[in-house]
């Protein structure tokens, strides 16, 4: 590796100065002692020490340090290719310190980072493993049964078929979320804004989960009536998916007989905040930071008996930061809990 050497003269001169000041003074002490004293001689004395302290040191410096530098360098180098082998090396020793108190630092955090991530990596490849595996054995399990024999049976044959037509389309769902999830976090979300009533748009998202609720008995409704429209702008498709997949999720975890509310705010001129809210079983505080984890739930178990894919909420984080808005969440575990989200409202 070729590199390129910063010379740095100033601990040789320092280091000359020292030496010709001593030295100029032990000749003038001794001409004062034994011979008559000069300048003259002195001041010639003085620059010939000076001339020769400060070549001897700065080659001692650049021939002996010179080779422990660069192997430091070296080193640093093969990790760091990329920063160091484009700058110039110097032999001065605070530079060389702090660089490589910089690089180690960073490679601290570097190294932090990627074990963060490997953990993140292991835990997101259990919950893919796991959310494909159970649909998966369910179709196996009933096409096994039907092959086995089953087949004969006209009546036991359409119920089964069904069952494992319903565990395909929890896998395509499945799929289709993560093909999701993989383009909105190479930010391949591409927005086509418009101009729509935000309270339209929830209301054909509670005509199309009617039935979900009623299967629980929760009553969707808005805080008040509406009135008048509410404009915004952003991407209607991309909205209707995010308070589709908040009020899904509002049912899933909500209570029977319980309610799930929207509320619609103006926050500042050109903002309104939409709120969706439910008396359910609220979450706990320590999961609160986890919840737009991709394939996070709360309750491991019972979460997985209700469906999903695990995503939805992954899913909304990003439509709704994708339009540079804010999604926030409240809760109070055994109360209920509240998402609220923002967007632009037309002027």
């Amino acid at each position: 590796m070729s590199l390129r050497f910063k010379k740095t003269y100033t601990f040789s001169v320092i280091s000359a100065l020292y030496i010709t000041l001593f030295s100029t003074s032990l000749v003038a002490l001794l001409l004062l002692l034994f011979a008559t004293f000069s300048w003259i001689p002195c001041a010639i004395f003085a620059f010939i020490i000076a001339f020769f302290a400060f070549f001897v040191i700065q080659y001692r410096v650049e021939h002996f340090i010179y080779r422990r530098v660069k192997k430091i360098y070296d080193d640093v180098s093969l990790l760091d290719s990329s920063t160091l082998r484009t700058q110039s090396i110097t032999t001065d020793m605070a530079t060389l310190t702090r660089e490589v108190k910089k690089f180690a630092t960073d490679k601290k955090v570097e190294i932090e980072n990627l074990k963060v991530r490997e953990e993140y990596r292991r835990e997101f490849m259990g919950n893919v493993s796991h959310e494909l595996k159970t649909p998966l054995f369910t179709v196996q399990g009933y096409l096994s049964t039907l092959l086995d024999g089953a087949m004969k049976d006209k009546d036991l044959r359409k119920k089964y078929l069904e069952r494992a037509e319903k565990g395909v389309e929890r896998l395509v769902y499945i799929v289709e979320d993560l093909d999701m999830i993989s383009k909105l976090e190479m930010g391949q979300l591409n927005l086509e804004y418009a101009e729509f009533n935000i309270v339209e748009l929830i209301q054909n998202v509670f005509d199309l989960l009617e039935m979900n609720a009623d299967k629980k008995n929760i009553i969707l409704m808005f805080d008040r009536k509406y009135t008048k429209a509410i404009n915004v702008v952003a991407d209607q498709e991309k909205i209707q998916q995010a308070v589709t997949n908040l009020v899904i999720n509002s049912i899933k975890y909500g209570k029977e007989n319980g309610t799930t509310e929207v509320t619609i705010e103006d926050l500042v001129d050109n903002k309104i905040i939409v709120k969706i809210s439910d008396n359910g079983e609220g979450i706990e505080q320590q999961f609160i930071p986890r919840l737009f984890e991709r394939f996070f739930r709360v309750d491991k178990s019972g979460a997985r008996s209700e469906g999903g894919s695990g995503l939805g909420l992954s899913i909304v984080k990003h439509i709704i930061e994708g339009h540079n808005e804010k999604i926030n969440v409240q809760s109070e575990f055994g109360t209920g809990s509240e998402f609220s989200f923002t967007l632009e409202k037309v002027k």
